[in-house]
């Protein structure tokens, strides 16, 4: 996209047009220096919107459970932008999942913007741009942004790095509550969902998960667990309240300042190591070969190697 292209893209999405806020959050994707024109540009529109996340295994319902709160929230009048992470595809590499068909009618909704994005090998379930394109979603005008992560059934912490509420959804089946145990996804929920819970196993998951939070230690906000049966609308607006709640009790305890300074050194912090590295590749990537046929053949550990590369691009840099 050439400047002129990208400033008449930025003057589109300022007034409104859903196509040119297409553009842009392909460009925050994509990284690179117009990424960061884009970003300085939308930063300042910033509203401080609340951003869920939605995480758990995979077949508890997470993207219906979406479905049903977008909707909920049409219903009030607020506008809802969601980020959709899904599986990397093996051919294209882009999302295996697309939000048409995730979602059906809501892409036609005005209010709604929905982006599907892929994983791109993300270990944390969430793709590297995800936060920046909930950015420009937000700048967009979205009142209540929603993150809904691939659930891969393994740790997903970087959720939590990158919303300001986090709901971990369970279904009465396979085992789910172990899992999830296992898993680490029980530490970053700030709320609990059984969701399906019309089916056999429910109430005694339910009472699994309280015994769980019951044996923790003490803590000012105590993380609930709700039921739900998405496909039904049912529990959808107890959940809905139970957020509101978990939001006014981040803004009171100043828990909410803490999470989005913690959101913005992660971001800090991840834009230099890539600098770094972009560097240190750029002035190194000659002599990483050679160091590589070294340790290959035992002459050299991995930590020496490094050990001189680093100090070789330390010198260069003086």
């Amino acid at each position: 996209m050439l400047e002129t292209d990208l400033d008449r893209t930025l003057e589109a999405f300022f007034t409104g047009q859903r196509r040119a806020a297409a553009r842009l959050i392909s460009v925050v994707e994509n990284g690179g220096p117009r990424a960061e024109d884009v970003l300085h540009q939308l930063y300042p529109r910033l509203t401080g919107a609340p951003r869920l996340g939605i995480t758990g295994p995979p077949g508890v319902g997470k993207s219906t459970l979406v479905d049903a709160l977008v909707r909920y929230h049409r219903k009030h009048d607020r506008r809802v932008g969601v980020v959709a992470v899904d599986p990397t595809s093996p051919f294209t590499g882009g999302a295996v999942l697309g939000d048409r068909v995730r979602m059906g009618d809501l892409t036609t909704d005005p209010g709604v913007f929905i982006r599907s994005m892929a994983t791109r090998g993300s270990l944390g379930g969430l793709a590297r741009a995800t936060k920046e394109v909930v950015d420009v979603l937000e700048a967009f005008g979205q009142q209540m942004l929603i993150v809904e992560t691939v659930g891969v059934g393994q740790t997903e912490m970087d959720v939590a790095q990158a919303t300001d509420s986090v709901v971990v959804v369970l279904s009465p089946e396979s085992g789910d509550a172990i899992q999830a145990m296992k898993a680490g996804l029980m530490e970053v929920a700030d709320i609990l969902v059984v969701n399906k819970a019309d089916r056999p196993g429910a109430g005694q998951m339910v009472r699994t998960l309280e015994a769980d939070l019951a044996m923790r230690p003490h803590s000012e906000w105590s993380v609930p667990v709700l039921v739900t049966v998405a496909s039904k609308g049912e529990g959808i607006a107890e959940l809905c309240a139970a957020v509101d709640e978990h939001r006014v009790h981040l803004e009171q305890s100043g828990d909410l300042a803490d999470r989005r300074r913690r959101r913005a050194q992660t971001e800090i912090t991840a834009v230099l190591r890539d600098r770094l590295w972009q560097r240190a590749h750029a002035r190194l990537a000659d002599e990483i070969p050679a160091w590589a046929e070294r340790v290959a053949a035992g002459q050299e550990t991995p930590y020496t190697a490094a050990r001189s590369l680093m100090a070789a691009f330390l010198e260069d840099s003086e």
